[in-house]
Parts: C-alpha cells; sequence; structure tokens
C-alpha cells in the first residue's frame, strides 16, 4: 500500500496473446506495452508471460527480468503464482518502486482492448477515504486483516489478467479464422467463375473452328 516517490524503478508484467492466428490482437498488445515503457521516466523492467511478449520485448531491446510459458488454455490459480510471488518479492524488497500488469481485457467478442493498469501500490477506489468507514472493527486486527486481504487481491487482479488474456486470444482468433474463412469461400467463388468463364471461351473458340472447317469444306 506504501507509496514510494520518486519512482525510479517500474516492473510492467506484460500478457499478450501467447499464440498467432488471432488477427492483430498480438501486435496492439506489444505496441500499447511499448508505447507504455516509451513513456515511463524510470526505468522499467518487464516480466512477460507468453513467447510473443518475450519475442518482443528481447527484439526491442528492453529489460526482460523473467519469462513464463506454457501456462495453458484454462491455467488454475496456482499456475500463475510464481509470477505473483515475483512481483510481490520484487515489490516487497524494494527492487521496484511500481507495478504495472499489461492485458487485453475482453469486452465483447468482437472487441478486446489492451490495458495498462497498476496494480502495486494498491490503489484505493475513486472517492474513497479512511473516514468512509462505518465504524467496523476488524478481527484479530485491521493489520492483520490486511495482510492477508491484500496478497489474495494482488494474486486476484494477475489472476484476472491471464484470464482475461486468455479470453481475448479464443475470441480473437475465433473471429480472425471466420473472416479467413468467409475470405477464402469468396477467393473460391471467384475463381471457379473465372474458371467458368475461361472454359466457356474455350469451347466457344472449338466451336468456331469446327463450324469455320464446315463452311470450308461446303464451299471446296
Amino acid at each position: 500500500l506504501m507509496e514510494r516517490p520518486p519512482v525510479r524503478r517500474v516492473l510492467v508484467v506484460h500478457i499478450p496473446p501467447d499464440r498467432g492466428l488471432c488477427g492483430g490482437l498480438p501486435g496492439n498488445m506489444n505496441r500499447a506495452t511499448g508505447q507504455f515503457v516509451l513513456r515511463q521516466e524510470a526505468h522499467v523492467s518487464v516480466i512477460t508471460v507468453g513467447k510473443k511478449g518475450r519475442d518482443f520485448m528481447v527484439r526491442t531491446g528492453r529489460d526482460v527480468k523473467a519469462v513464463f510459458t506454457d501456462l495453458g488454455d484454462r491455467p488454475s490459480l496456482a499456475d500463475t503464482m510464481p509470477i505473483i510471488h515475483m512481483v510481490e518479492e520484487s515489490y516487497t524488497s524494494g527492487e521496484v518502486d511500481q507495478v504495472f500488469v499489461a492485458y487485453p481485457e475482453y469486452v465483447s467478442v468482437l472487441v478486446q482492448r489492451p490495458v495498462i493498469s497498476q496494480v502495486l501500490p494498491v490503489e484505493p477506489p475513486e472517492g474513497g477515504t479512511a473516514e468512509a468507514g462505518a465504524g467496523y472493527i476488524y478481527e484479530p486486527s485491521d493489520r492483520a486483516v490486511y495482510a492477508a486481504l491484500v496478497p489474495r487481491f494482488l494474486q486476484m487482479q494477475v489472476y484476472h489478467a491471464v484470464l482475461e488474456s486468455i479470453a481475448s486470444e479464443q475470441s480473437a482468433r475465433m473471429v480472425a479464422m471466420r473472416n479467413a474463412t468467409d475470405n477464402a469461400s469468396d477467393m473460391a467463388e471467384g475463381l471457379t467463375l473465372q474458371l467458368n468463364k475461361v472454359r466457356q471461351e474455350g469451347i466457344t473458340r472449338e466451336l468456331l473452328d469446327i463450324i469455320g472447317g464446315v463452311a470450308a469444306l461446303s464451299q471446296a
């Protein structure tokens, strides 16, 4: 929860789609994270999730702190715990001052939006103040409750980002494959029409040759 101004070191957890054949989503996500990194005045290190993100960050010369691959299409919370532990350790040890998570947000089947959100330090909701409470009594104590809830909140933030990325990838792939199928069908129809025209022209030429030959023989 503690802010550390001025911010000198930033960590970005980059979670783009892990595979291709899903349209421009991986490129859009990489581009959004790359632009965010360039805007930062502080030193930025990156944790990448998936091969697409790793390849982009290595190719652009970023400080890649760690790479996590092969989470699968249905990862559990336990599968993401190594990422979460590294993020938590980097922040609590003072190695970084801010942590952001970059992922594609699933809006609808047709829309997936790149999102870069701050996860550490934890920001209170807009309009929320310490005085806005209703006099709750925490057992065993407020510090003990925070010590249990804040790490869980971080876990859910990272896990949620991973699930959003997977859902966006599957949706974008479905749309991309449907568009590819439609384009292939249109191309097949166009080629079939062109083939029929060529064949019809060939038949017409042969008929004209036959008619011309018969006319020449009749005149002889």
